[in-house]
């Protein structure tokens, strides 16, 4: 079974599924799924438009997504998981508090495996060593301000708006991506 990233957000409307599009082409070629949730969605809901055309650029087709709420088995089942904000987080190892160790903002695992560096040798689980090597770097980092860790939400925004949060949300991502190939 491949490893799954999950990305979580407020509504699933908007940043979690950008995430959930733009892992599926970067992850492209490794053996890792992505999915995403919102901590507060509404089970059904398509995404919202400016963030299907983010989508859309990434060469998937967002046109069958629907928002899901998130569930504990959700957590359980995921690899990682990667939220949009530090209350995110705390959603989710509140309700799923096995998955404290693998639960992370997407900015902070990007400044993390960023900074890691791959473990020796290549692995049967390249994620879990780069989710690995990204704990390692944790003790050599010094703290981010609180807000650092927190995607801003374009809702409300222009189309602009979610460009730009898609852009941050790859430059966290690139990282990840890098170190899955470096420890895989």
């Amino acid at each position: 079974m491949a490893d799954r990233v999950l990305f979580v957000c407020h509504a699933n409307l908007c940043r979690s599924p950008m995430a959930e599009f733009l892992a599926r082409r970067l992850l492209a070629d490794r053996p890792v799924t992505v999915a995403s949730a919102g901590t507060d969605a509404i089970d059904g809901l398509a995404m919202h438009p400016y963030a299907m055309e983010v989508a859309a650029d990434t060469g998937g087709d967002p046109a069958e997504f629907r928002t899901r709420g998130l569930r504990p088995e959700y957590l359980a089942d995921a690899t990682l998981v990667l939220t949009a904000t530090r209350r995110q987080r705390s959603v989710c190892t509140a309700l799923t508090p096995a998955a404290l160790h693998r639960t992370f903002t997407v900015r902070q695992f990007g400044r993390l495996a960023a900074a890691a560096e791959p473990l020796d040798g290549s692995s049967d689980d390249p994620l879990g060593a780069a989710i690995a090597a990204a704990a390692q770097a944790r003790g050599r980092l010094q703290p981010a301000a609180p807000e650092a860790d927190d995607l801003r939400d374009p809702i409300g925004g222009t189309a602009a708006d979610f460009r730009r949060c898609a852009e941050e949300i790859e430059r966290s991502l690139r990282p990840l991506a890098t170190l899955i190939g470096a420890t895989g």
